[in-house]
């Protein structure tokens, strides 16, 4: 046990330190009077960007975390189709920017459109953030997309992203003293540590999907949103779920909207959220937006230059008569493909 507090805690130091550490000069002096410091709590949105909602351990200094998802963001962008239409672009980045203004995040953001027809969004760490098509054509109002939105800015605000990864390096750490251990036993415990890895990352994923609920109903919910909006979204992939298993993306079945995550946003919102005399909850801009998306959709599914754009084509036997006149010319005619049809006979057509 003590090994493994040494090495955790040489660990940390070393992926804590920055590049340049500076010293703490200045004296203080003992006559000042002590300023307490405001007490902010996670569940008041109105300590929204005077809070820490980033506590916890982290190898990644912020710096690194935006290094690492520029990086990220880059491959990303590499192989996905981003969204190069500028009214899309600017209206969806600027939905984002709303809500990160009224976030507790401390990076600056970059927010771009994928053409996908996943109902998603993902954010990287250090600001780097990517909303789907799916998503936005999936959503009824600007509220129940501001909702998704506000959810992903919370694990960057959060920085769940480099938390997570140091819970993964901290759990990695804890099977070094096995190392030591020698022969089959040894060999055993190693490989039961290595498989209950991942049972702990599934947990702490659950909590961050908890905190970043609690979060995004706040950031939108400050930003001027219904934060019912949210729910509705939710409650809206559930049941499509319901209905047909499967449907929704890889991402969302990882943490899907259960009845408890339900229900805990809806308890949060009576609990926390004070009400608003109105609220935004769609604009005829997003209607323009959707609009914009499902004609770019058609018109791509309709060009006569896609080569896999469906196509008639005609079997032998398929109505097409050859037919020859007197001076031995032929011609290919279309039979009228409509069934043909015919009259009962009748007692006046019946001869006597």
């Amino acid at each position: 046990m003590k090994t493994l507090t040494a090495l955790l805690l040489i660990s940390s130091l070393a992926f804590t330190q920055d590049d340049t550490t500076t010293k703490d000069t200045t004296t203080k002096d003992p006559k000042a009077p002590k300023v307490e410091k405001k007490k902010t709590s996670k569940r008041n949105p109105d300590d929204i960007g005077e809070r820490d909602v980033s506590k916890g351990v982290n190898f990644y200094s912020l710096e690194k975390e935006i290094a690492l998802g520029k990086g990220l963001a880059q491959d990303i962008e590499r192989s996905a189709k981003i969204v190069d239409d500028p009214v899309i672009a600017e209206y969806v980045s600027r939905i984002g920017q709303n809500l990160v203004r009224n976030s507790d995040a401390k990076v600056p953001f970059t927010i771009k459109v994928v053409d996908s027809e996943e109902i998603n969004a993902f954010a990287l760490p250090g600001g780097f953030f990517f909303v789907n098509t799916g998503l936005i054509l999936a959503a009824d109002t600007e509220a129940e997309l501001a909702g998704v939105m506000g959810h992903e800015i919370s694990h960057i605000a959060a920085r769940h992203g480099t938390r997570g990864a140091t819970r993964g390096q901290i759990a990695n750490l804890a099977t070094i003293p096995l190392m030591f251990l020698g022969g089959w036993a040894g060999f055993g415990l190693r490989q039961a540590a290595q498989v209950a890895i991942p049972v702990g990352f599934l947990y702490f994923s659950r909590g961050f999907e908890k905190e970043a609920d609690l979060l995004g109903l706040q950031y939108m919910y400050k930003a001027g949103y219904d934060p019912g909006a949210f729910i509705d979204f939710f409650e809206k992939l559930q049941a499509k779920e319901k209905r047909k298993p499967g449907t929704l993306s890889k991402v969302f079945s990882s943490h899907p909207p259960t009845d408890d995550r339900i229900t805990t946003a809806q308890k949060n919102v009576q609990e926390i959220l004070k009400e608003k005399p109105e609220y935004v909850v769609t604009t005829s801009e997003f209607q323009d937006v959707k609009a914009r998306l499902m004609a770019m959709n058609n018109h791509r599914k309709l060009d006569p230059q896609d080569p896999n754009r469906p196509r008639l084509r005609r079997k032998p036997g398929d109505g097409t008569t050859t037919i020859e006149d007197e001076d031995g010319k032929k011609t290919k005619t279309d039979e009228d493909e409509r069934p043909t049809l015919k009259r009962r006979p009748t007692e006046k057509d019946t001869p006597n």
